[in-house]
């Protein structure tokens, strides 16, 4: 390395850069995430866990990466890094997720992904892996200390690496263990008879997904491949999506459609009449499949989980993987087994080993699509029902959302702190829906009204946009209803 160099501090780079820190890793517009910054970022990263005793130079280090245009140079940057720090760059290829996390967290070292996850390409991020599992918010702060120094020959005044840099040659270890993790769990043939269709769009799970499903005995059909990368958001599914699903079902059979985001941790599950499910309502299912006691995952996702009565315990938290990863530890700490937890987007993490009909399922405390694709087909076979049935399991509840853009986050965090100590407040808020009968400010604001329909009231952790969740008893109610408290919401503006 050059004798000359730079020294920066990873807040300041955040600061300077607009890279900041999303749900566990950095998060930018693809063309503010130079080589230089995402260098930086991963020194940062590996400097953390060194300084920790985690990991040691002569390690490995796992990279994967989505299909977007800017993951192989961001890909490249990160290897770079990982190569001048004294470690060795193991390059997964273009992999979910999961996939690459299943591998380093069964390998003991650390990992990343590059990956923008469902948001558009003109943006991207890197997901930061210890060798255990996800960074959390303790592990972001400690990253954001970190100062690290940068040869000034490295880099031109863009940020652009001067000297080409390449990715080592592929390594194929983290698909085929991702694949082998579900094939050996489920029964041989367990889908024999099924028919499921995978839309591929651009995410990396479409290929693990058709070898996983036709592994396990289903007839596989491959759908709507797209060669430029399509932002899928499992939470607000574009209604091109929509019509798609459903005009594959009504031309052809299928008993389960499936597909996931850029990077394969939220799943996309639709029924036979190519109906997609609630990503919180499709955590409900694939708990009851695994046989949990435990289940943890936010305050925002649908109540018909405590309703269903089928868990042991159900723990909230707030809004975030991270979250949902501290209230299973502490609930394993606990002594509890059988502990999994759920984001409303479906992207379901296993903290303890899982056992089912005697079979073991190791540990994944991340995102996963896979799981709920399969757990919620199965579930349906073991009840002896198609998948649009498999739901009426549950009590009746339905939830919508909807944000405000471009709303001043200190302006949404004094209306609903002028609101949280004052029920009568809420209810001239929303004069429609009666007394309130409880407040949870776990995560901003979540009232319950005597008619057992909620509302949930929170700024955004990473742009200026209110959010307003609403549950009630069909669907076509939440709808109107968030529809309702979005027109009263936009008055504050003022």
């Amino acid at each position: 390395m050059s004798e000359k160099s730079e020294t920066i501090v990873i807040a300041d780079l955040m600061a300077r850069s607009g890279v900041g820190f999303g749900t566990s890793g950095a998060r930018g517009l693809a063309d503010a995430m130079t080589d230089r910054v995402c260098y930086l970022y991963t020194v940062g990263f590996l400097q953390y866990l060194e300084k920790g005793g985690v990991i040691r130079p002569g390690d490995a280090v796992a990279l994967a990466g989505d299909f977007r245009p800017s993951t192989p140079r961001i890909m490249a940057a990160a290897a770079s890094a990982i190569s001048d720090l004294g470690y060795e760059p193991v390059n997964c290829g273009n992999i979910p997720t999961p996939a690459v996390a299943c591998y380093a967290i069964a390998e003991r070292i650390a990992s990343l992904m590059v990956t923008g996850s469902h948001i558009p390409d003109d943006r991207n991020g890197i997901k930061f892996y210890k060798p255990d599992g996800e960074v959390l918010k303790a592990d972001e702060a400690g990253i954001r200390e970190q100062t690290v120094s940068v040869p000034l020959a490295l880099f031109d005044e863009k940020g652009c690496f001067i000297e080409p840099q390449s990715l080592p040659a592929e390594d194929g270890s983290a698909c085929r263990r991702y694949i082998a993790r579900y094939l050996d769990f489920f029964p041989a043939g367990c889908l024999a008879g099924s028919r499921i269709l995978v839309y591929e769009h651009s995410s990396v799970a479409a290929r693990v997904m058709t070898e996983i499903f036709g592994g396990l005995g289903a007839d596989v059909v491959r759908r709507g491949y797209s060669e430029t990368f399509l932002p899928v958001d499992t939470e607000a599914v574009r209604a091109q999506d929509i019509a798609l699903a459903r005009g594959w079902a009504a031309a052809e059979h299928f008993d389960l459609l499936v597909s996931a985001d850029g990077d394969g941790d939220r799943p996309l599950v639709g029924d036979e009449h190519g109906n997609w499910l609630r990503g919180d309502v499709a955590g409900i299912l694939t708990a009851r499949y695994l046989d949990a006691e435990v289940v943890v995952t936010p305050v925002s996702s649908n109540s018909a989980l405590e309703k269903s009565e089928w868990f042991t315990r159900v723990v909230r938290t707030r809004i975030g993987s991270p979250f949902v990863i501290e209230g299973m530890q502490q609930a394993v700490s606990e002594g509890a087994r059988q502990v999994v937890g759920y984001e409303a987007n479906g992207g379901f993490l296993i903290m303890t080993p899982i056992v089912v009909d005697g079979r073991p399922l190791a540990a994944l405390p991340t995102r996963d699509a896979l799981i709920v694709a399969l757990g919620v087909l199965l579930l349906a076979r073991r009840q002896g029902v198609p998948v649009s049935q498999v739901g009426a399991l549950l009590p009746p509840r339905f939830t919508a959302s909807d944000r405000l853009k471009d709303f001043p986050t200190e302006l949404s965090a004094q209306r609903i702190a002028g609101l949280a100590q004052d029920p009568q407040a809420i209810e001239q808020a929303f004069p429609t829906l009666g007394a309130v009968t409880h407040i949870d400010l776990t995560d901003g604001l979540r009232a319950t009204f005597a008619n057992d329909e909620v509302v949930h009231l929170r700024p955004s952790g990473n742009a200026p946009e209110l959010r307003c969740y609403t549950e009630a008893d069909s669907a076509e109610r939440a709808q109107s209803l968030n529809a309702e408290c979005i027109g009263r919401l936009a008055a504050w503006r003022g």
